[in-house]
């Protein structure tokens, strides 16, 4: 099993993530360290995986929380725990409590792990494209600060998430970004196929992270589409014609 950080490291107080699907139990289109208990896999491999992420981040398994996603910009603020059957519908997670990890999970969606470096207080966020251009990167900031951070203080960090090479979307795609600002167009390029634009989906959530105030920001810079031995990645699946696919987390835990 192995996983990759950033600057987030220099905060002493946290310990994050970014988890690759390399070990684990799970066997065929899953293999690896699949966390997701909304893919097909095996649960008790799922089981066994996360508390393989958990004891990394040196907490207990149950404190390992994920939600069910829905490519929403909702936002849970965690005071205590709950089971993967009861975790609530939202796409970020803050909290100010000791020994809860906040994870997400990926398959090509950019993963944004956020912290202060004054008070002890930490968010994640599931950015897909639908999730950031809706807001879910400002609404975990926004909860942040209800807990007491201060904007200026908060750095972020993103994961592997599919590439500025590689994210190949419809002409129609691009409408929503450009009806939000017209500067947006800056992420998008023309595609080798006619008809088709390449999406710079991490260089978008870094702008959104910017535009929102966070000076502080890390970049893994990992594309996981291409990336095959790493990471599972949903658009890979899809043109192979997969009919599912496994999820790596990333997570983040005040010590």
């Amino acid at each position: 099993m192995r996983f990759l950080t950033t600057g987030l490291e220099d905060i002493k107080y946290l310990r994050h993530g970014f988890f690759t699907r390399l070990g684990g139990a799970s066997g065929g289109v899953f293999g690896g360290l699949n966390c997701a208990f909304s893919s097909g896999d095996n649960p008790e491999h799922i089981a066994m995986n996360r508390a393989k992420v958990a004891e990394t981040l040196g907490i207990p398994s149950e404190s390992l929380l994920t939600l069910k996603q829905v490519h929403s910009a909702r936002v849970v603020t965690i005071a205590e725990g709950w089971t993967h059957e009861t975790a609530p519908q939202a796409d970020a997670l803050v909290t100010d409590r000791r020994g809860i990890a906040l994870g997400v999970l990926t398959a090509d969606c950019a993963p944004v792990l956020l912290a202060t470096r004054g008070k002890k207080i930490i968010g994640a966020a599931h950015a897909g494209w639908k999730g950031a251009v809706g807001g879910v990167i400002e609404a975990t900031i926004e909860a942040m600060e209800k807990l007491g951070a201060a904007r200026e203080d908060i750095s972020a960090a993103i994961g592997p998430c599919i590439g500025p090479l590689s994210y190949e979307v419809s002409l129609d795609f691009q409408k929503p970004f450009i009806e939000q600002d017209a500067q947006n167009a800056q992420f998008f390029r023309p595609a080798p196929k006619d008809g088709h634009l390449i999406f710079d989906l991490p260089s978008y959530a870094k702008h959104r992270l910017r535009l929102a105030g966070i000076q502080t920001i890390y970049d893994t810079q990992q594309d996981t589409l291409p990336n095959e031995t790493a990471f599972y990645s949903y658009r890979r699946s899809c043109q192979r014609g997969e009919k599912d696919y496994g999820r790596q987390i990333s997570a983040i835990v005040i010590r």
